[in-house]
């Protein structure tokens, strides 16, 4: 008997490719969400520099006021503080907190590739599990074929000696 072959090798083709493909998936989210996240830290290191900055003027600012200084000098120091500084530091905290949303999209991203990838496995098993079954269930056909083979040879030899000429 010629052995036949597994009748859903091909969607078993296709799930283990899809599963690479989502493993693929995972692991460019993963790298994604890695730079993303060495991105935000910069922009943190960036906004510490900045607040840092800020302090660093206002100490400077009131050493001059306790050693006398003018008060266009002073009005032109808060002018800076005002204008640059603070500019400076809303533009960093906008950034910050953007670059905050992408790396929670990024996250979700992880997320969601995961998921997929378990649907993934788990089907990828399902086909393997029934291939299994399968391959039991023409294992035992192929023996049961064989043994009624066998006893149509053995009843065909029996019956060919019964009637054989010059036979018992």
């Amino acid at each position: 008997m010629k052995k036949p072959k597994y009748p859903l090798e091909e969607i078993d083709q296709i799930k283990k490719k899809r599963l690479e493909e989502a493993e693929k998936n995972l692991k460019e989210k993963k790298e994604f969400l890695e730079k993303e996240q060495q991105k935000l830290q910069q922009y943190l290191k960036d906004l510490e520099l900045i607040k840092q900055h800020k302090i660093d003027k206002i100490r400077q600012m009131m050493d001059e006021m306790e050693k006398g200084t003018t008060s266009d000098q002073i009005m032109l120091k808060e002018r800076y503080l005002k204008v640059v500084v603070e500019e400076k530091l809303k533009k960093e905290q906008a950034k910050v907190q953007e670059q905050q949303k992408e790396v929670k999209k990024a996250k979700e991203d992880v997320e969601k590739a995961r998921r997929l990838l378990e649907e993934r496995r788990q089907d990828v098993e399902k086909i393997r599990l029934h291939k299994e079954d399968w391959e039991i269930e023409m294992k035992r056909l192929e023996e049961a074929y064989d043994v009624k083979e066998t006893d149509e040879i053995g009843t065909t030899i029996h019956v060919a000696r019964k009637y054989k000429p010059g036979g018992k």
